[in-house]
């Protein structure tokens, strides 16, 4: 009892050996920790020795996404792949069409990401490898695209054009998005010059440069629509390069005040011929033309152009469309041979005396179809008709330079 009245007396000071004893504890502790000396103190050391082991031995985790096993997976997203515990030494993804997708590494190396979108309906292998594990693969398949469009081209592949051949494309479906599909589609010349898209609607986009293709150029069209979003919901498919080639330079000049065409071929006068256009009644376009289409024989119908059945032509000889509302260069082998040069009688199209079945190699019309070929340059003037609108035909040329770059998504 006696004990326990003295401890529990707060008036009373603590011995001296009592505060000398806390001391004692609270600064030997501290140094056994750091020491690593005496019984409990080793035992903490040890235990914080093995934590440290246990950290450092920890297997990298690899995680890819579109996660391994994926069968409708999202072809509107990068690929990534990330590890925990470690970092990638190498990734490599593989489509079973023989695409491959290039990606970079985070300043860690702790992620990889693709630098394009996967493609639709195709199977990916992964193949990753963090530092110090073995490779580990996944693989997921991307879902098809649903409805899709492509882009017809002019000119056809590996072909010879006129300087005045654009490079035309025409969509099998409403584009509403023109700056993604413009963005897709590179035309690039040799020797270089800037060349840029217009777009005649929402179908239609144009590439051309300033000026005249010089001669000798080569043209290379790279289509880069796959899994281009053109309008919601609706993907492009192709994925290819073109090339095609300008040859020489002719340039007709057509001028029904004196009715006669003037041909020029790389700058000097090549053959001048007598022709008969338009009449005041249907009088023919003016402008800049580009030959769209050749016909060693082909036939018209006044019906085909709102004409109702002033005329039906089973073989007109040479004919070279101009406008797509039907205006021709074409042999006229029924008219008087001294309407040509003198008279304009036509329904819109310019005429040459030629020969009925297309074989007088010493007609005019023979010797300029001979002479000529698609993208070819023809001018009229002095018709008495306003400039042919320029989405009429291959005719963008009309354009002036501004307004043709006005015309551009980008």
């Amino acid at each position: 009892m006696g004990v326990s009245h003295i401890s529990n007396r707060s008036d009373q000071p603590s011995p001296r050996w009592s505060r000398r004893g806390v001391l004692g504890v609270l600064g030997v502790v501290p140094a056994a920790v750091l020491s690593g000396c005496g019984g409990s103190a080793d035992a903490k050391g040890t235990g914080a020795t093995a934590s440290v082991k246990s950290a450092a031995t920890k297997k990298p985790v690899v995680t890819v996404t579109p996660a391994d096993g994926t069968e409708k997976a999202a072809f509107t997203s990068p690929v990534e792949v990330t590890v925990t515990d470690g970092t990638l030494a190498s990734v490599e993804v593989g489509g079973n069409d023989g695409s491959t997708l290039k990606g970079t590494f985070n300043d860690a190396r702790t992620t990889w990401t693709s630098t394009r979108n996967p493609y639709s309906g195709t199977k990916y292998t992964v193949t990753a490898k963090a530092r110090g594990a073995d490779a580990e693969t996944a693989t997921f398949t991307t879902k098809p695209p649903g409805e899709t469009f492509v882009g017809y081209f002019t000119p056809e592949a590996g072909s010879t054009s006129g300087v005045g051949m654009p490079v035309s494309i025409n969509f099998t479906h409403a584009v509403s998005d023109k700056a993604a599909v413009e963005k897709a589609i590179t035309v690039t010349a040799e020797p270089a010059v800037e060349v840029v898209g217009h777009w005649f609607s929402d179908t239609r986009l144009d590439f051309r440069p300033e000026t005249y293709w010089a001669a000798g150029t080569t043209i290379t069209l790279g289509l880069r629509l796959k899994d281009v979003e053109g309008t919601d919901g609706v993907y492009g498919v192709q994925s290819k390069d073109v090339t095609f080639h300008i040859g020489r330079e002719q340039i007709s000049t057509v001028d029904l005040a004196t009715k006669e065409m003037v041909v020029k071929r790389d700058g000097s006068t090549y053959a001048t011929y007598p022709v008969s256009g338009g009449d005041a009644e249907h009088t023919t376009w003016s402008g800049i033309m580009v030959v769209s289409e050749r016909f060693k024989e082909t036939r018209m119908e006044s019906s085909t152009v709102g004409l109702g059945d002033e005329y039906d032509i089973s073989d007109v000889p040479h004919a070279q469309r101009l406008t797509t509302s039907g205006t021709f260069i074409h042999g006229n082998y029924w008219a008087a041979t001294s309407v040509f040069g003198s008279r304009n009688t036509s329904h819109g199209c310019v005429g040459l005396h030629d020969a009925k079945g297309a074989n007088d190699s010493s007609a005019p019309g023979y010797r300029f179809y001979k002479s000529s070929m698609l993208g070819d340059v023809v001018i009229v003037k002095n018709s008495g008709e306003e400039t042919v609108d320029p989405a009429n035909g291959l005719n963008g040329w009309n354009l002036s330079w501004a307004k043709w770059k006005a015309g551009s998504a980008l």
